[in-house]
């Protein structure tokens, strides 16, 4: 019996001497220690853009820093805000920005594609401005901004136009120029698909009014059909030379299929010599609902390698 117990007990020790040795994993695991001076938190602010207050937060890494520092960009209209994503991102070490564009859940302004990039770039100079990398701990040379749907347009629209943001991830992203040009050559069927986004876009079905303000389904719409170039961020490879990107897409996606989408874009990245593209298509539906820890798991080694 003695002998037994001391076999269980050494081979418990051995186990729980493989699991203190084992290496930190932000997705799964607390921080082992916490730096009491500046410890993670959560701050809730607002910033401008073109004269109106966008409402956010900040999570905060843990330690002095200072921190890489990632910019979320939520999809249209922001019910999925990835936020489980961006903790993992704080766990590992970088500060994590969320925020509303114009006209979005509560930030002033009216929402539109072209204010969801104007705001996403207003952020990026939110961050660098020299309160914010004092008061946040944040390291100016390593901006990345993060988008799921249209915030995945947004990222790789703004950053085209930002080169001050190293990296680029954008999940699903929608292409809108290469959307107003994809409805259906079918009369009869070109008609119920834009109605149906219409419908959509003016929160057909809610008690409520939604919320996105300042915007209607046929004017986004035009807005699309007017922009066919400035909104086709698959052509916009060339702007990310000497960057890294990272394309996630999801194989059952009905939303932005990922043949119509995904692959095109790809397939453009990948003739630019010196970008640095991560690719990858997961399991699961548009918004990632089976394959959440793959897909953070993914991001935060992405952004752990590149982005710091």
């Amino acid at each position: 019996m003695k002998l037994v117990n001391t076999v269980a007990t050494f081979a418990l020790s051995a186990v729980m001497g493989a699991c203190s040795a084992a290496p930190y994993d932000p997705v799964t695991m607390d921080p082992a220690s916490i730096d009491t001076a500046n410890p993670p938190t959560t701050i809730e602010l607002d910033f401008s853009s073109h004269g109106s207050a966008l409402n956010g937060h900040f999570y905060l890494a843990n330690g002095a820093g200072p921190h890489p520092t990632l910019i979320m960009l939520h999809g249209f209209p922001g019910y999925e805000k990835n936020l489980d994503i961006a903790q993992a991102v704080r766990r590992a070490g970088f500060n994590v920005l969320f925020f509303h564009y114009r006209g979005a859940w509560g930030s002033e302004g009216d929402f539109s594609l072209t204010h969801v990039i104007e705001d996403a770039l207003a952020a990026s100079t939110f961050v660098r401005s020299t309160d914010s990398l004092e008061k946040y701990r944040i390291d100016p040379e390593h901006i990345s901004f993060l988008g799921h749907s249209m915030g995945g347009f947004a990222a790789l629209a703004a950053g085209a136009a930002d080169k001050n943001v190293g990296c680029i991830a954008a999940l699903s992203p929608a292409d809108y120029g290469l959307r107003s040009q994809n409805l259906p050559t079918n009369p009869e069927e070109m008609e119920q698909a834009r109605a149906g986004f219409i419908a959509y876009v003016d929160g057909a079905g809610l008690l409520g009014h939604g919320p996105l303000k300042g915007v209607s389904g046929s004017g986004m719409m035009e807005e699309m059909d007017a922009n066919t170039e400035a909104f086709s961020v698959s052509k916009m490879g060339e702007s990310f030379a000497g960057r890294s990107v990272f394309l996630a897409a999801a194989k059952n996606d009905t939303v932005l299929p990922p043949p119509v989408y995904h692959a095109p874009m790809v397939e453009a990245y990948t003739r630019i010599a010196d970008l640095n593209l991560t690719h990858k298509v997961f399991e699961g539906d548009h918004s990632y609902s089976w394959t959440r820890m793959a897909l953070t798991k993914d991001i935060v080694h992405w952004l752990e390698t590149n982005c710091r």
